[in-house]
């Protein structure tokens, strides 16, 4: 690969706009969803980066990219957003910036900072109608700092601060927040669930939020081998279960109105608890019939109201 200075940064690059060799865990899911998305999204595009994982891929004086990378606090990314497309736009009213040079605003997210800690900034940035993607990397913990629970984390999976004891077997006892329906709550024009393991669909969900203009939705879901516990190779197969158990619902939204993409045949959801060691105490030394009956029931209702 060639090495070449691009504004301030020296960028290692390949034939698009992110390397294959970035610094961060090997069999990163949410990696894998990135780089299909900014195959479609190109190279004419800011990334607004929340802290988080990703925070490693741009550190001065390196980059993975082609395009450009503002790091922000995690609270604030959708507001530094905001600042970007603002200025875009001036610069393309008085004619300081031809419209073929404009470019996309993308915010690049962890579930905590999505679910939790950026979540004021981020609902007043749909309120106000920015036009940028939100794209979050939902590998369902703060996996940066030790792998602690967010309000992502599922129920029933193990994490270093809801960790299985007697009085709580499940290891995290709350339910995980649905992001979608909080998003959609406030009436954007898209949004959307993707997954590495469904590469054409990913692909085809940026193609299309790209017709609309305004707040656009993508949580891809992003399976994290150290996190997770589970093989680094094994990433794409973890993703592909959660898909078939219809654990994960691949859909999007139009104008507030659900479309289910990938309809699954339903494997048992214990297919793919089985696969990572943060679920291994719900069948070691005991298995936790109640609770796997629980995360299954939670599937087949949600799909009850679809199908």
């Amino acid at each position: 690969m060639k090495m070449e200075t691009y504004k301030g940064f020296k960028s290692i690059s390949a034939d698009e706009n992110i390397s294959p060799g970035t610094p961060l865990c090997a069999g990163c899911g949410g990696l894998l969803a990135l780089r299909l998305a900014l195959k479609v999204l190109g190279k004419n595009v800011v990334i607004v980066n929340a802290a988080g994982c990703f925070t490693l891929l741009s550190v001065y004086p390196y980059t993975p990219f082609s395009s450009s990378w503002m790091y922000t606090a995690m609270a604030c990314a959708p507001a530094g957003a905001q600042g970007i497309r603002d200025a875009l736009d001036i610069l393309i009213r008085k004619g300081k910036l031809k419209k073929e040079e404009d470019l996309k605003v993308v915010v690049l997210t962890g579930d905590g900072t999505a679910n939790d800690i950026g979540l004021q900034s981020t609902s007043a940035a749909i309120h106000r109608g920015l036009d940028f993607y939100y794209f979050c990397y939902d590998n369902e913990a703060f996996s940066n700092t030790g792998f602690q629970m967010s309000s992502a984390t599922p129920f029933g999976s193990r994490t270093s601060t809801s960790f299985p004891e007697k009085i709580n077997p499940e290891g995290t006892v709350q339910k995980k927040k649905d992001l979608f329906e909080i998003w959609r709550s406030h009436k954007p024009p898209y949004l959307a669930t993707i997954s590495p393991s469904h590469p054409v669909d990913l692909s085809n969900k940026f193609e299309k939020a790209s017709r609309y203009k305004g707040p656009k939705l993508f949580i891809a879901f992003s399976p994290c081998p150290p996190g997770w516990s589970f093989g680094s190779s094994k990433s794409v197969n973890v993703a592909k279960l959660a898909v078939q158990t219809g654990l994960l619902p691949l859909k999007e939204a139009v104008d507030g109105k659900v479309e289910h993409t990938v309809i699954p045949k339903f494997k048992p959801v214990e297919e793919y608890l089985k696969t990572q060691e943060r679920y291994a105490h719900l069948f070691e030394p005991t298995k936790q019939v109640d609770i796997i009956n629980t995360i299954q029931k939670d599937i087949d209702d949600y799909w009850k109201r679809y199908l």
